[in-house]
Formats: C-alpha cells, structure tokens, sequence
C-alpha cells in the first residue's frame, strides 16, 4: 500500500503572517499619526489622514489574509488528525498561498505608506520643492514644447542608428582576409564608442566641432551636434545587436545560400538579415528607449530641451517641481514602449514554444 506524505507545515508561516499583519497596522497607525502631528496645513492635514484611513484599510485586508491562512492551517491539522491526508494537504497548501499573500501585501502596503508619509514630513517640504502644483502648473506648457525637441532628437538619432549600426555589424563580420581591414576598424569603433560615456561624446563634439573652423560642420545647430553625438554612441551599441542577431542564424543558412550560388551580400539581404532583424526587434527597441531619455543630456551643450527649460523655471523660484514635470513626460512616453517591448518578447516567446 503506497503511503502519501504527509501536508506541508503551514502553522508556523499561518501564525508568522498574523503577526506582521498586525505590526503593519500598529506601524500604519504610528507613523501616519506622528507625520500628522507635525503638519500645520489644513489641506494637507487632510490628505494626511486619508492616506492613514487607505492604510489601515490596506493593512486589515492583510489581516484578513493572515486569519485565513490561520484558519485553513487548523483545518489542516485536524483533517491531519482525522487521517484525510488529501484534504489535509489542499488545506495546508491553501494556507501557505494565503500567508506569502499576506506577505507581500504587507510590504507593498508598507512601502507605499512610508513613501507617502515620506513626501508629507516636515510639515510638507518635500511635497512643496517637487511637487508645487502652482508652478508644475505654470511650467508645464513650456517644458512640453521644449521636450518636443528631445523627442526630434531621439527619431532622427535613431533612424541614423538603424542604419549606422548594421553598416557597423556587417563590417564587423566580413569574411576572409580581404575582410580584415574592415573587421578591425569595426571592432575598434565599436569598443571605443563602448567605452566613452554618452555625456563625454557630447561634449567633445558639441564644443569641439565648432572651434576646428570646418566648413559646415562648425556652424551646425546645437541640436545637429547632439544627433551627431548621440548616433555615433548607440551606433555601437546598436551593431552588437544586430551582430547578435545574425549570429544567432543557424550556419546552414548560409551554406544553402551559398549553394545556390548566392553572393555572400546577397545572403545576408535576402536571407540572413530578414530573419535576424526580426529576432532583434525588441532588444533594439530597448535601447531605443535608452536613447530617448538620453537626449535629456544634450542640455551641457546649450541645446534648449525639456531639461533645460525646467532648469530655467527652476533657477527662478528657487524650486524643483518644473523638472519633475520633465519627470512625468519622460515617464508618460517611455513605459508604454517598455510594455510594448514585454509584449514583444512574450509574443516570441510563445511562437518558438508552440
């Protein structure tokens, strides 16, 4: 007769989970109330309690969670004892899921509180330099032309990285000796582009170019300077990707090409890069991305971006809360794109499992 194992312990975690639930509350209950304490603004004494009623209210759903691991634990030690090995093992299992609920939820709760409570200590002080809404509201205007441009900025860098970086990633991997010469200066650009910050490139073209006197390019637009500078950066990083790519296309790929009498050139564009641009699509996005919020950069060469702009409203009233409007436009366009490149990968993910 096959004997079954015995349920999982779950009194310890049942109990442990009560426990911190009940300390969540206590340290809802004493924290809101001591930021209270030191809040002289009607208003934001207010706010304050109702972030301590949402707390509690958060901390007695973790409660609950905690009782109910506690009571399926019992109904787990008495099935146990009744010889319901089955039963008592469901029970036990449903015990421990509840408890790591209550778990997380409990420090979830925890650090939103204290974060919160964070922003209204000192009587608000930290509320008032970030978040004025008076002068987010005056700033906002200006501050959302001006990100236009760093938005000008990343789709023209990026259509010149596209383009650069797979130059780059085929000269990288030019076959033969005759390739040689255009392997290493490839890999050589690459490395070094690698290794500078994107800051230092910045400045190194943006102040450099205009004293050499060269005709035309010395007298471009700061904001010319910074596609220049911000292309040649992720260029690099760019061709690593599409070399990643390429190289993940099984050999025999070539091979069948080849023999069909296909030029090395002509393998790769009718039948390497396809495949390869679209295995690369969301790793390119990602550092697209990167490139986005790097523009936010370009200020140390006097280019009139977002950054720029809030730093002027900022200088003026001695406050930070224009450059966390910068904050908020930056944020507002860039997590739809990372939940686009999730998506991406998760939609890869599947095709090549199924």
């Amino acid at each position: 007769m096959t004997m079954l194992s015995p349920a999982p312990r779950s009194m310890g975690l049942a109990v442990t989970a009560t426990v911190t639930a009940v300390l969540l509350l206590f340290f809802i209950g004493v924290l809101g109330g001591t930021v209270r304490s030191g809040i002289t603004s009607a208003g934001l004494s207010t706010f304050s309690l109702g972030t301590i009623v949402a707390g509690l209210v958060a901390g007695t759903l973790a409660l609950m969670a905690a009782l109910s691991a506690l009571r399926l634990s019992l109904r787990a030690a008495g099935r146990t004892a009744a010889g319901k090995v089955l039963e008592a093992r469901a029970a036990a299992a449903q015990s421990r899921q509840s408890a790591f609920v209550t778990f997380g939820l409990a420090l979830a709760v925890m650090v939103g509180f204290a974060l919160i409570q964070l922003l209204l200590m000192n009587d608000g002080n930290i509320q008032r330099t970030f978040l004025q809404w008076e002068l987010m509201q005056a700033s906002a205007w200006d501050v959302a032309m001006a990100f236009l441009v760093n938005i000008k900025l990343a789709l023209i860098s990026q259509a010149i990285v596209l383009a650069f970086g797979l130059v780059l990633a085929v000269a990288r991997m030019a076959p033969g000796r005759a390739g040689a010469p255009l392997r290493v200066m490839a890999v050589a650009y690459i490395d070094l582009m690698r290794a500078v910050p994107a800051i230092i490139v910045l400045y190194l073209i943006g102040f450099g170019l205009p004293l050499t006197n060269l005709p035309v390019i010395s007298r471009l637009s700061p904001d010319w300077f910074a596609v220049m500078a911000l292309s040649l950066t992720y260029s690099a990083y760019v061709a690593e990707i599409y070399r990643s790519g390429i190289a993940s296309i099984h050999p025999s790929q070539w091979s069948a090409s080849r023999s069909l009498g296909f030029s090395y050139l002509q393998t790769l564009r009718y039948f390497i890069l396809p495949q390869a641009i679209r295995l690369v699509i969301p790793p390119l996005l990602s550092t697209f991305i990167a490139l986005q919020k790097d523009t936010s950069l370009v200020n140390v060469i006097g280019t009139l971006d977002a950054f720029n702009q809030a730093k002027f409203y900022a200088s003026s009233s001695f406050n930070l809360s224009s450059v966390t409007v910068v904050a908020i436009l930056f944020v507002v366009i860039t997590i739809p794109q990372t939940r686009y490149v999730d998506w991406m990968l998760a939609r890869a993910t599947k095709r090549m499992r199924g």
